[in-house]
C-alpha cells in the first residue's frame, strides 16, 4: 500500500457538490492499494500514519502523533499512487489492486484506524471526488508498505 499523508488544519472531501467527509487539525491519506498488498500493509501504515511524530509539542518539536493529538484522520482511496510513469506519457496502473480487493483492503485500514480510537471521515470509493485542504506546515510524506517489510 502507498500513501501520501498530509497534515493538515482543515480539510474536505466533496462528491458531485456534496461534503461526504471532513476535518479539522489532523492528517488526510491518499490511500493506494497494489495488487501485492494484503491485510498486513493495511494494518501497518494504519499504525504507523497515526503514530507518525508530525505534531507539535509546547516547545515547537514535531515530536506527538495523531493518536496524542487527538486529531481526525480523512482518508480517501487513490488508486493513481500505483501509477509507473517510467516508460511513454500515459501512467500504467497495471499494479494497482483490482477495485474489488483494494476496497476491502480500504475499508480494513479504516477498521484499524478506528479501532485505535482515531475519528476517520473518508471519501467515496470509486467516486470522482475533490479534496479541499489547508496543508499545515506543510508536512507531507510518502509511505509504502513494501519498502519496510
Amino acid at each position: 500500500m502507498r500513501a501520501v499523508a498530509q497534515r493538515v488544519t482543515e480539510a474536505a472531501v466533496w462528491v458531485a457538490g456534496r461534503c461526504v467527509g471532513k476535518i479539522g487539525q489532523g492528517v488526510v491519506v491518499l490511500l493506494g492499494v497494489g495488487d501485492e498488498d494484503d491485510a498486513a500493509d493495511a494494518r501497518y501504515l494504519a499504525e504507523k500514519i497515526i503514530n507518525l511524530r508530525i505534531f507539535d509539542d509546547d516547545k515547537g518539536q514535531m515530536n506527538r502523533s495523531l493518536a496524542e493529538t487527538g486529531g481526525a484522520l480523512l482518508v480517501v482511496s487513490q488508486f493513481t499512487l500505483f501509477g509507473d510513469c517510467r516508460k511513454g506519457r500515459r501512467p500504467s496502473y497495471a499494479s494497482a489492486a483490482r477495485p474489488d480487493t483494494a476496497r476491502l483492503l480500504y475499508e480494513l485500514f479504516i477498521d484499524e484506524v478506528r479501532a485505535r480510537n482515531v475519528t476517520v471521515e473518508t471519501g467515496e470509493f470509486q467516486a470522482m471526488m475533490t479534496v479541499n485542504l489547508a496543508n499545515d506546515g506543510p508536512v507531507t510524506l510518502l509511505l509504502d508498505s513494501r519498502k519496510f517489510f
